[in-house]
């Protein structure tokens, strides 16, 4: 049993992504992480960060009145001690549900079955796409999401046909949301009008509404 993890930061503040968005959810940023995605807005996470015992930020979640929780990074499944955090924020969010994002690279079926995943499929554009196990997209269970970060027309194009291949929309909530700064929402929304696919257009909630 690993009962600490390494932790960048612990904060509340509004969900800004997934289909959880709006909600104030409860962040647990854990540290370090296995790729280098060109567009990475939380390089801050990458060194190591304060070895945190699991059972304190548990406390910290149930004293909490967040609405969810997420486990996010860096990579939360690349640390030993993840395992011990995801049961244990189960077992305090009284029915509250539990997230945690992940980059695809690693097996996901090690993730707690009362644990939504969300699982950020690397297009071309972030120069990380071979770095994803793509056995994970036979893993996904009912509940979890896919989520695509697209920096333009070629990566939308990339996303639209492996959404195809494995009729991930007919079976998960698929979100393709664009990269800050590099491509205009409209012009992703309008892409996503005219390919026909039933996937969701997101935007970063929380980055609109100025907190963290």
């Amino acid at each position: 049993m690993n009962k600490t993890v390494f932790v960048t930061e612990v904060f509340t503040s509004i969900q800004g992504e997934s289909t959880w968005a709006g909600l104030p959810c409860f962040f647990v940023r854990l540290s370090g992480c296995n790729l280098r995605c060109g567009y990475c807005d939380t390089t801050h996470a990458y060194p190591q960060g304060r070895k945190t015992p699991v059972t304190a930020l548990v406390k910290r979640f149930a004293a909490s009145s967040a609405a969810l929780a997420e486990i996010t990074g860096g990579e939360p499944l690349a640390q030993p001690g993840f395992l011990d955090l995801a049961a244990g924020l189960v077992k305090a969010a009284r029915g509250r549900p539990v997230l945690v994002e992940t980059n695809g690279s690693l097996d996901i079926s090690v993730i707690p079955k009362d644990v939504i995943a969300i699982v950020d499929v690397k297009c071309p554009g972030s120069g990380e796409a071979a770095a994803m196990d793509p056995l994970n997209l036979e893993r996904l269970r009912p509940r979890d999401e896919v989520k695509f970060v697209v920096g333009g027309r070629r990566d939308f194009d990339w996303a639209k046909r492996l959404v195809k291949k494995h009729g991930l929309a007919a079976r998960h909530e698929v979100l393709f949301s664009p990269v800050s700064g590099q491509l205009e929402a409209g012009v992703l929304a309008s892409w996503v009008l005219a390919c026909g696919l039933p996937v969701r257009v997101q935007c970063q909630l929380h980055k609109m509404l100025g907190v963290k």
